[in-house]
């Protein structure tokens, strides 16, 4: 009787493990979508993010044997997995993300992302038909993925705030000379050479800077006057008034006598 009783007991628990459905889990990489069928009938489909090219997420039919509700990535900075469902024993999994923008388009580090809201569903589904029922199958290529449809690239460069003197310049005027006016109001103040040189717009009345000997008022700059050049007769200088300089003779020549005559 007692034997009866634990065939029966297997048999029920038999029948209770085969009524639970089938699982079946299809990423398509090329066009980063994924399809969940249940005992065939189609229930789900839900933009992914499969793995990078440097990181691309394997192919092939896989049976989902761990789940986790909070993992945590030990290889990748503790990154948050929510609800992750493992397919391969090197790690690879289905989780939930916060990069929602990136759905879509190849993103990840091997692993097959979905949102929090979809990864929770497939979670629970998982959890009540059995790990052990559901399958992972991927095809296609990241790759082929990133052709079909580029990510965007944005540069941003840092540019400097322009000078107030700039403000008002289009790019039609790019490249013209730019006229800065003087302060509108303030006529430029008139002072007697007292030995220094003022700011020529009054801004301040302070002495602080002597003005060199050839030089007078802030603006108003003189240059000494030319000298006329000093004729030089052979390398003395010009004689004063009423005098000058006697022309030298010429020095006579001598001639004694003898054999050989001799120049001075």
């Amino acid at each position: 009787m007692r034997s009866f009783l634990v065939a029966l007991t297997g048999l029920m628990l038999f029948a209770t493990g085969a009524a639970q459905a089938k699982v079946a889990i299809t990423v398509d990489k090329d066009s980063q979508q994924m399809t969940v069928a249940v005992d065939g009938v189609e229930r789900y489909r839900w933009p992914v993010s499969s793995g990078l090219p440097s990181y691309e997420t394997p192919n092939g039919s896989f049976r989902a044997f761990r789940m986790e509700l909070d993992h945590y990535s030990k290889e990748f900075d503790d990154a948050p997995m929510p609800h992750s469902i493992f397919f391969t024993k090197i790690g690879h999994a289905i989780h939930g993300t916060d990069s929602v923008n990136r759905l879509g388009s190849p993103a990840s580090h091997g692993c097959v992302r979905l949102s929090r809201d979809n990864a929770s569903k497939l979670y629970a589904l998982v959890k009540e038909q059995g790990v052990l029922n559901t399958t992972v199958t991927l095809t296609g290529s990241s790759q082929v993925a990133l052709a079909r449809h580029p990510r965007p690239r944005t540069n941003a460069v840092a540019r400097r705030a322009p000078a107030p003197q700039y403000e008002q310049q289009t790019e039609a005027s790019v490249g013209d000379p730019v006229m800065i006016a003087p302060q509108a109001g303030v006529a430029p103040q008139v002072r007697a050479d007292d030995g220094y040189i003022y700011p020529a717009d009054g801004s301040s009345s302070e002495a602080r800077y002597p003005a060199p000997r050839d030089r007078r008022l802030y603006g108003a700059q003189a240059h000494p006057q030319p000298q006329p050049q000093q004729q030089y007769y052979r390398g003395y200088p010009p004689a004063p008034q009423g005098y000058y300089y006697q022309q030298p003779q010429p020095q006579p020549y001598y001639q004694p006598r003898g054999l050989f005559t001799y120049q001075d």
